[in-house]
């Protein structure tokens, strides 16, 4: 049975690579150093030709990153090394809390040292080739050490009283699991930008002046009461633009990269906000939070099942089952389910954007949001043709040229 479940593992994981190698390929046979003619209405033939050379280097260096990372895990596996390092804390600790604790600490830990290298080119001359890195190499290590630590404290934090439950209450464990990691989401999604954005970024009030009065005038039209309207400084660490809505109820706020301020005119920043607002309206907000409840509550109720395989941890190396042993194997043998998953995720929120665009082209100006769309993927150096099937897998919104298209129809119906 062990062997069974550790070649089953070996094979997702292979299977996962393959998959997202033969797509990322799909993709890069679509890149084309002529502009096309369905996109001389939004690229200039320089920035096309940058565009695609991003996209280009973004794609070889997949290659080399994902081959890597394959390498390590299918060593760890074969090497028996999550059995091991089980073994080694053990000679250390004999309380099964601080066992799972400390293992998965260690590995949380490790996954940060191998990705960092990868981080840091991508950061550094990647983008730093394409002029969109602001950040010093002192504020990239120091972000890197605060995400750190913030893991460590509320992932920490969570996972000792899910262990804990599942100790001392066994059978519904996952219930109760359930009910804490939804009680969670549902507190950062309120105060994230209150609690964990200062602690990277500086958030500002909207000055008065036209901009402000521009979105208020709009948020008053459609009836959507608006207290909070923050600029986040972005652009010390990237000159790639944004702008989002996040929080419920009364602690909702809608943040404006400072990127998008300098880059886009008062019209267009209040056509996004517009599409933003129009999320809220259509209730997708609350939409995609039921949906991610529903799907952590799958989640935890099948890693409740496999938790009474003993030979999940044996497949492992492991001499004695445990939950941190399960949790590592469980993470293996979910990524089918969770492709799944992922695509109906994609699919709501490729439809919602739809909607949030048809909000904001009927009740403010397609033009204005057109427009708006056009320097985002200019400046970005969007890639406005992907793959049908890369675009299937991976695009949470539609690509901007079918925005583009959508809100062109919604114009001429207006």
């Amino acid at each position: 049975m062990e062997t069974v479940i550790f070649y089953t593992i070996i094979g997702i994981i292979i299977f996962e690579y393959i998959l997202t190698e033969f797509l990322w390929c799909l993709n890069a046979k679509n890149y084309s150093p002529e502009l096309p003619n369905e996109l001389k209405w939004i690229y200039g033939e320089e920035k096309y030709k940058k565009s695609q050379a991003y996209e280009k280097e973004k794609y070889k260096f997949s290659i080399v990153e994902w081959g890597f990372e394959l390498i390590v895990i299918l060593l760890a596996l074969f090497l028996w090394f999550f059995g091991f390092l089980d073994s080694f804390i053990r000679t250390f600790f004999t309380n099964e809390l601080l066992v799972s604790l400390v293992f998965l600490g260690f590995l949380a830990l490790l996954q940060m040292i191998i990705n960092l290298p990868f981080s840091y080119y991508s950061t550094f001359v990647i983008e730093e080739k394409y002029d969109f890195n602001k950040s010093t190499k002192k504020l990239f290590f120091l972000d890197t050490l605060k995400s750190l630590l913030l893991s460590f404290i509320i992932g920490w934090l969570l996972l000792a009283l899910i262990i804990w439950i599942y100790n001392k209450l066994g059978n519904n464990f996952w219930l109760y699991a359930w009910g804490i990691i939804t009680i969670f989401s549902i507190f950062m999604m309120m105060f994230y930008s209150n609690i964990i954005v200062p602690l990277f970024n500086k958030q500002t009030p909207l000055e008065d002046g036209e901009l402000k009065k521009a979105i208020q005038d709009f948020a008053q039209k459609v009836g959507f009461k608006l207290d909070n309207i923050y600029v986040i400084d972005g652009s010390k660490r990237s000159s790639k633009a944004n702008a989002y809505f996040t929080g419920l109820g009364p602690k909702k706020r809608i943040v404006l990269y400072d990127t998008l301020i300098k880059d886009m005119t008062s019209e267009e920043i209040v056509a996004v906000l517009a599409h933003e607002i129009g999320h809220y309206k259509k209730k997708h907000t609350l939409q995609m939070l039921v949906f991610s409840i529903i799907q952590t509550g799958f989640m935890l109720y099948i890693l409740w099942l496999a938790l009474w395989i003993k030979e999940v941890s044996l497949a492992l190396g492991a001499n004695k089952a445990s939950f941190h042993i399960w949790a590592i194997a469980f993470s293996f043998l979910f990524t089918p389910l969770s492709i799944i998953l992922g695509l109906f995720w994609n699919i709501l929120s490729r439809k919602n954007e739809y909607e949030a665009d048809g909000f904001a082209g009927k009740n403010y100006n397609s033009e204005s949001l057109q427009n708006a769309l056009k320097k985002l993927s200019i400046n970005n150096l969007s890639n406005l043709r992907p793959h049908r099937a890369y675009e299937f897998f991976y695009y949470s919104h539609p690509t901007v040229l079918k925005r583009l298209q959508f809100l062109e129809k919604i114009k001429q119906e207006k």
